[in-house]
C-alpha cells in the first residue's frame, strides 16, 4: 500500500519539477549615480547635484517565460524606474512606468500587450553613440523617440539580420483627460508605428516611421506629429561610426519640443554623428555631435557630449561625461536631467556640463 501511494506522490512531484523547469522569472535592474555640475541655469548661476541615472537611467524589472509547447512561450516584463538619489519613481510616479506588458513569443515573432517602448524607440538606440544616455545624447534633442505609449500591442520578428516592429497604441498617453480611448473617437491618443533594422557583420541600417495624435475633446481633436529616422553604423576593429537623421513635423496644433511657439505646422530636421573607440579591456570612449534644424527659426541648437568609461568587472562601471549646448537665438536647449532637453538654460544661452559617475548592473 505503501509504494502505491509513494509512486503517485513521486510522479507528481517529478511533474511539478518538470512544470516549474519550462518557467523562468528574473529579477534585473540598474543604479547608476553620480555627481554633476552645470552652469548657465535657468534664473542665473550654476549648480553642483547628485544626480541618477546619467549615464543609464536607473530601474529594476521583473521578466519571464513560460515553454508552452511546440516552440510557443508566454513571456511578461514588469520593469520601474527610480532615482538613486531621492529613492522616487521615475516616469510620473508610475509603478512600472518603463515596461509593463504580456504576451506570446514563436519562431514567427513576437505579439506584446501593455505599457511599452514604440517601434521608434527600438529602433533608435542601436544607433546612438551615446545609447540614449537621458542627460547627454538624442534625448535632449527630441524626447519623443524615446516614447512609451500606454495601451498599446506590438508585433517584433527577428529573421536572421532582418528585426522589423509594427505597433499601435489605442491611447498613448492615458493621463491626459479626454485624450486616451475616448468613446466615439478612436483618433484621439492614436500612436502608431513601424520598424526595420538589418545587421550584417560589421555594417547595420535601420529605418522607422512614427505618428501619434496629441489632441483632445477641447482642444485640436486633429493635432498630429509625425516622425521618421533612417541611421547606420560601421565597426573598424575597435571603432563603431554612427550617423543618423530624423526628420518630424507637427500638424494642426501639435507641438514639436524646442520649436518657435506660435508657428503653425512645425517642422524640423535632426542629425546625428559620432564614434565608440574601445581603447582598452577596460576602457570605452565615445563622442557625438547633434544638431537640429527647426523650420522658419533661427533658434537651431547644437549638442556636442564626449563620454569615458572604466569597467571594473562586466556589471560595475565608473564613468566621467562632458556635454556642451549651443544655442542659436532663442533656443534654450540645456543638459536637462532626465527630461526633455529644452528649458534648462536661459533662451540664447549656451550651457557645459559634467558629470562624474558609477553604474552597476545587476
Amino acid at each position: 500500500m505503501k509504494a502505491r501511494l509513494t509512486v503517485p506522490a513521486l510522479a507528481a512531484l517529478l511533474c511539478c519539477v518538470s512544470a516549474e523547469s519550462r518557467a523562468n522569472v528574473t529579477l534585473y535592474g540598474v543604479v547608476d549615480a553620480g555627481v554633476s555640475f552645470t552652469n548657465n541655469q535657468v534664473g542665473g548661476g550654476s549648480v553642483v547635484r547628485q544626480t541618477s541615472g546619467s549615464l543609464s537611467s536607473s530601474r529594476w524589472g521583473v521578466r519571464g517565460s513560460e515553454d508552452l509547447g511546440q516552440g510557443l512561450k508566454a513571456v511578461f516584463v514588469l520593469e520601474s524606474g527610480f532615482d538613486v538619489d531621492t529613492g522616487k519613481s521615475a516616469q510620473g510616479g508610475r509603478l512600472f512606468g518603463r515596461s509593463a506588458y504580456v504576451g506570446l513569443e514563436s519562431q514567427w515573432g513576437s505579439i506584446l500587450f501593455g505599457r511599452q517602448q514604440s517601434a521608434l524607440f527600438d529602433m533608435i538606440g542601436a544607433f546612438d553613440p551615446m545609447a540614449l544616455s537621458p542627460r547627454w545624447s538624442i534625448f535632449n534633442q527630441d524626447l519623443a523617440l524615446v516614447a512609451r505609449p500606454d495601451n498599446t500591442m506590438k508585433y517584433v520578428g527577428k529573421f536572421g539580420g532582418l528585426t522589423a516592429t509594427a505597433m499601435y497604441s489605442f491611447g498613448a498617453e492615458s493621463t491626459t483627460v479626454d485624450g486616451s480611448e475616448v468613446p466615439g473617437n478612436a483618433k484621439l491618443g492614436r500612436e502608431f508605428g513601424f520598424r526595420l533594422s538589418y545587421n550584417n557583420g560589421p555594417f547595420s541600417i535601420g529605418t522607422a516611421y512614427d505618428e501619434v495624435n496629441t489632441g483632445t475633446l477641447t482642444t485640436n481633436r486633429d493635432a498630429t506629429s509625425r516622425r521618421a529616422t533612417l541611421a547606420g553604423t560601421y565597426a573598424l576593429s575597435t571603432l563603431k561610426v554612427f550617423a543618423g537623421y530624423r526628420w518630424a513635423k507637427a500638424y494642426d496644433g501639435a507641438i514639436l519640443v524646442g520649436a518657435l511657439p506660435g508657428v503653425s505646422n512645425q517642422a524640423s530636421n535632426l542629425w546625428w554623428t559620432g564614434v565608440m573607440w574601445q581603447a582598452g579591456p577596460a576602457v570605452t570612449l565615445s563622442a557625438a555631435a547633434y544638431y537640429q534644424d527647426f523650420r522658419n527659426t533661427g533658434g537651431d541648437p547644437w549638442l556636442f557630449v564626449a563620454t569615458g568609461r572604466y569597467a571594473f568587472s562586466k556589471r560595475t562601471e565608473a564613468y566621467l561625461t562632458l556635454g556642451y549646448a549651443l544655442n542659436q537665438e532663442n533656443s534654450n536647449m540645456g543638459l536637462g536631467n532626465g527630461a526633455a532637453g529644452f528649458g534648462h538654460t536661459p533662451p540664447g544661452s549656451n550651457q557645459f556640463g559634467t558629470t562624474l559617475g558609477i553604474k552597476h548592473i545587476f
